[in-house]
């Protein structure tokens, strides 16, 4: 047996990451990334061990069982290697740059993820999750770190030579052709949502099925401008499954991250803060393209999960929650069946079983996720009453439990989304309180996160502001005071869009090809500077980029910024044409681009109950293909558009401009005609020639 290596906390007890602070008891000599630790691995002449992950990450939890919180590794890594430990939703740029390498040298990548570099950075292997011990073909962590010390010691050029190689690919020069962005790339990506369709349950391809939100906002906008019920159909049947499915949390409300099979059953238990922001805004534009009651529901619980269980007291919201308690994965959130009867009674509870799918047996690990799947909406009406109480009770009991860890680390990005998120919510579920919430948010971010020079940092935590914003902090952020700027008017969120926007074209962008770079020249400069246009989990910092640009080009009259999302998709034109399914978000900023747009003045006051009913009535159209502007004739409205001095009020009335394909109409006083004009079936029209 191995003699204990450490007995009291590591370095990484001086962090305030969630993430890393987890590991500040292991026995392993773990380092923050910084100078001390690349400093220490040059002059010592060691290989640097690169781990990556994130607070709420379940393998990164069962790798540290295994082998971060064993002796014999600890003793292994101590006297060979300098481990690093690196909180990649506080340095995505690293995490990023790596998880690159890990993709293209194994096909495939995930965290936590295990990198081995040498002391100048530069990777030579790749991988995942290590079991401790080699087994079924798999090679275990305790052989992979003798074998890297082996030849690092015997022949340590060889490792020098391939991780040459390996930068030398990751930093080659893409010279890919810029290609017409046709129809044909918006129909393919549709065909290829659709061969991918899952026709029962909804969602695309096979398990694991993530929810994927930006994807069901393609389908709607392709619904909204093409008149596509099919996309309208495929979106509400993948809204509806998700629900129904254990990815739901049914008591508490809220999302998982991805579910582990076809139905939505069985979830990957751990909630994250952009998964359920975007899936808000998911529900809430079902809603208002099919006005299902049900989908307002989701949404509306979703948000008030989201402010119960992770609002910070001072407005900033937490990150996310953990999928293990008690070192077990889901066990907070399942149920026997005789836990159920006894909470509830024997009578009710049965009717409840009976509902949720609750049987002796089980479905997950002999017990049960509370789910909807096969039950008939019929009988979800008929005992109203009894499953609210049934929840609540049930709700109420399951928080006698150990909760799962909760990552209370503010992150700016994600902030961003949510502030999206709640001022869109409010304005078309007409809930002012969303809205308000979401003005106390950007209140925490400005007040905590804005840096002295007008820029973001990554994160606020216990009282601590860290690291430089990169590409996605600034168009999150600019999202967010866009959608919270129409739903309130209130000119300072569009003004620091505008100074955010500023500073991330001055920062981030590439002035010889074009596009953001991830991170900024002012951000530490590593192996690469990667430019990213895959919408994953979340979408793009480029994509959203484009959108917000788009929208801020037609807010201010600056057509340089349109200019700007055209280039960024010119840039990725030959990825986008290749593989247009995985870039959905950018492809509705193609449709926008493409189709005829409508941009509304509204000259007046949005204190006046003749301008809130217009915008009200407006808003229930839901295009989010045109913007809206208050001209009160201040002096800020104009200075940020000075095109607008142009539109004032005729004969002293509230007076609506609306602007098409770059004229306009003439202005209109009658508030009723403009409605009118504004919902019009022929808003759009046509394709992509």
């Amino acid at each position: 047996m191995s003699q204990t290596v450490r007995l009291k906390e590591n370095r990484l007890a001086n962090e305030k990451s969630p993430y890393l602070l987890q590991h500040k008891m292991n026995p392993v000599d773990w380092y923050p990334w910084g100078e001390e630790a690349i400093e220490k691995a040059q002059k010592e002449n060691k290989p640097i061990f690169l781990s990556i992950g994130y607070s709420t990450c379940h393998w990164c939890h069962v790798m540290e069982r295994e082998s971060f919180e064993d002796n014999e590794v600890a003793k292994i890594l101590n006297d060979n290697f300098i481990s690093i430990k690196v909180d990649r939703e506080e340095r995505p740029d690293i995490d990023s740059v790596y998880m690159d390498v890990c993709q293209k040298l194994t096909g495939s990548g995930g965290w936590p993820l295990s990198i081995f570099i040498t002391p100048e950075q530069k990777p030579f292997y790749a991988g995942t999750y290590f079991p401790k011990h080699s087994m079924y073909g798999r090679v275990g962590f305790i052989d992979l770190l003798n074998n890297i010390s082996r030849i690092w010691c015997d022949n340590k050029q060889e490792l020098i030579n391939k991780s040459d190689e390996i930068l030398r690919h990751i930093n080659l020069v893409k010279n890919d052709e810029q290609v017409e962005i046709k129809q044909d790339t918006i129909d393919s990506a549709y065909e290829e949502l659709m061969e991918g369709f899952d026709l029962r349950y909804g969602g695309f391809n096979n398990p694991p099925k993530f929810p994927t939100p930006h994807n069901l906002f393609y389908l709607l906008k392709k619904y909204k401008l093409y008149k596509d019920e099919h996309a309208l159909n495929m979106c509400v049947k993948t809204l509806e499954g998700m629900y129904r499915g254990g990815i739901y949390d049914h008591l508490g409300s809220g999302f998982s991250r991805y579910s582990t099979d076809r139905e939505w059953l069985v979830p990957h238990f751990e909630k994250m803060l952009y998964d359920n922001a975007l899936l808000i805004m998911a529900y809430t534009s079902g809603y208002m393209c099919t006005k299902r009651e049900d989908f307002k529901i989701i949404a509306d619980q979703t948000i008030n999960y989201l402010i119960r269980d992770m609002l910070d007291k001072d407005g900033g919201f937490y990150s996310a929650e953990d999928a293990d308690s008690e070192g077990e994965e889901g066990k907070f959130y399942i149920f026997s069946k005789r836990e159920v009867l006894d909470v509830l009674g024997i009578k009710d509870g049965e009717t409840f079983c009976s509902i949720f799918n609750v049987t002796d047996e089980g479905n997950f690990e002999n017990k049960n996720i509370l789910n909807l799947i096969d039950t008939e909406l019929s009988m979800i009406t008929e005992h109203d009453e009894l499953i609210k109480k049934g929840k609540q009770k049930l709700f109420d009991y399951r928080n006698r439990r150990i909760r799962p860890h909760r990552d209370d680390k503010i992150l700016t990005a994600w902030n961003g989304l949510i502030i999206a998120s709640l001022a869109k919510s409010g304005r078309y579920l007409k809930n002012n309180k969303y809205i308000e919430y979401a003005k106390k948010t950007v209140d925490f971010i400005y007040n905590n996160l804005r840096k002295e020079d007008g820029g973001l940092y990554v994160r606020y935590r216990e009282g601590e502001t860290k690291n430089d914003g990169f590409i996605d902090d600034y168009a999150f952020m600019i999202w967010g005071l866009v959608e919270l700027y129409e739903s309130t008017f209130n000119i300072f969120y569009l003004n620091w869009a505008v100074e955010l926007k500023d500073y991330m074209i001055n920062n981030f962008w590439d002035n010889v090809e074009g596009a953001f770079f991830l991170y900024s020249t002012k951000n530490e400069k590593l192996i690469s500077r990667p430019k990213e246009i895959y919408d994953g989990a979340m979408p793009s910092g480029n994509s959203v980029a484009a959108y917000c640009l788009l929208k801020l080009s037609r807010l201010t009259g600056d057509s340089s910024l349109e200019e700007k999302a055209n280039k960024i998709i010119e840039v990725f034109s030959a990825q986008i044409n290749s593989y247009p399914r995985y870039y959905t978000f950018i492809l509705q900023v193609v449709m926008i681009l493409a189709k005829s747009n409508k941009d509304i003045v509204i000259c007046g006051s949005y204190e006046d109950n003749e301008v809130k009913d217009f915008i009200e009535k407006i808003n229930d159209v839901y295009d989010s293909y045109f913007t809206v502007l208050i001209n009160d004739g201040s002096e800020d409205i104009a200075k940020l558009n000075p095109g607008i001095k142009d539109k004032i009020k005729i004969n002293n009335k509230n007076t609506i401009y609306i602007c098409e394909n770059y004229s306009c109409k003439a202005p209109l006083t009658d508030l009723s005609k403009a409605v009118e004009k504004i919902t019009e079936e022929n808003i759009m029209g046509g394709s992509i020639n």
